[in-house]
């Protein structure tokens, strides 16, 4: 299976993932020249070799009427961006005239609707009142416009990123000084593992986050696989730690097949609730969201017959979880811990019985697939023919 394998250890931005991407596509001249026959209005790719921390990769030049944008407003990467405002419809106009396929088109559509779902909440406006400040220039349509093609170009058959690196401090934006991760970047990566760390400044731009969280298959470590190509993509600031985003394309066995991600599993110890008020505490968790929620039988202090509560969730939802359980049961002290965790893809299919067609859960990765029948079209199923 041809594998593609996204590491995002300094964030990632649209200019460096067209980099890192152009870098296993093909040859780079053949790159640039289909990069710049997609017709973004003023706009031209150059893409030209960089160095960071000793290592040879590329930088990915996205000019603007012969100019990189470089007025106002400031991201991590070193594109400066207009104090400009642009609506999700003249962006899709701009979008439907460009020299893209069909499908690369609604790519870059989808891409941006991500982003428009995030400001749309963030803001409180719903989506067609959204205007784009940062990810609405003309050098960030081509930015996502440039990666659908290349993800066209490598088509791979799996996509994984890494963690991703978010940075730490603050960000200036058109609305002002914004705690990193900014909202909108936040917001999109909503259920993705992320980490912050002491590398000031924003490392993923919303429109890096939205084309990551579009394309991801899957987040977690890189799975097994043998690697063919390897491609560098930099960015225009130096740090500490080489500032690229690095890809592998390789081949993966169908037995490797799987996902890995990360979760927080929250445990507490209580002998002073009833079965009903567990029971009820359960419930409520489950109905928030929580990945999972049990009880195991425990034996506590002086004697007495207890449960161990334990509720698994996402790491951006433990605080929310924890005051959910402060709230729903007598303990006064919550464990927390995070578990990497090896998962099954899972997807919904339907089978034939000789009772008809019946809806099933598929579970499959790691060389193991698994077909479950639904509970309930299986009751139902014994409840027409006792």
């Amino acid at each position: 299976m041809r594998s593609l394998y996204i590491e995002c250890d300094m964030g990632a931005a649209g200019d460096m993932l067209i980099a890192a991407l152009s870098e296993v596509a093909g040859p780079i001249e053949e790159i640039q020249d289909k990069l710049n026959a997609i017709g973004v209005p003023g706009v031209r790719y150059d893409l030209m070799p960089a160095c960071k921390c000793g290592v040879i990769g590329t930088y990915a030049k996205v000019s603007v009427d012969g100019a990189v944008e470089d007025e106002n407003i400031h991201d991590e990467h070193g594109h400066d961006k207009h104090h400009h405002h642009t609506s999700l419809n003249e962006i899709k106009d701009i979008i439907f005239s460009l020299s893209l396929s069909d499908k690369v088109k609604g790519n870059v559509l989808s891409v941006y609707g991500i982003i428009a779902e995030a400001e749309s909440k963030v803001h409180g406006i719903p989506v067609e009142e959204v205007h784009f400040h940062e990810v609405g220039m003309m050098d960030a349509i081509a930015d996502v416009a440039g990666v659908c093609l290349l993800m066209e170009e490598i088509d791979p058959d799996m996509v994984i990123v890494s963690p991703i690196h978010l940075g730490s401090g603050s960000v200036k934006s058109a609305h002002g000084m914004l705690p990193v991760p900014a909202p909108a970047t936040a917001q999109i990566l909503q259920g993705a593992p992320v980490y912050s760390g002491t590398i000031e400044g924003e490392l993923c731009t919303p429109t890096g986050a939205a084309l990551l969280k579009y394309f991801a298959g899957g987040f977690g470590s890189m799975p097994i696989m043998t690697v063919n190509k390897i491609g560098y993509g930099m960015g225009t600031r130096d740090f500490e730690r080489a500032n690229c985003v690095r890809v592998m394309l390789g081949e993966t066995s169908d037995k490797h097949i799987g996902v890995r991600d990360s979760i927080v599993e929250l445990k507490c110890n209580v002998d002073d609730m009833t079965g009903e008020e567990i029971g009820f505490a359960t419930e409520t968790l489950l109905e928030a969201g929580a990945l999972d929620v049990f009880t195991t039988a425990i034996g506590m202090k002086k004697n007495r017959p207890g449960i161990l509560l334990t509720v698994l969730c996402r790491q951006e939802s433990a605080n929310e979880f924890a005051e959910l359980i402060f709230a729903n049961t007598t303990t006064i002290g919550i464990r927390m811990s995070c578990e990497d965790r090896f998962i099954l893809e899972r997807h919904g299919d339907e089978i034939m019985t000789e009772y008809g067609r019946i809806k099933a859960k598929v579970s499959e990765g790691y060389g193991v697939k698994r077909v479950k029948p639904e509970y309930e079209d299986i009751a139902g199923v014994l409840r027409k023919n006792p």
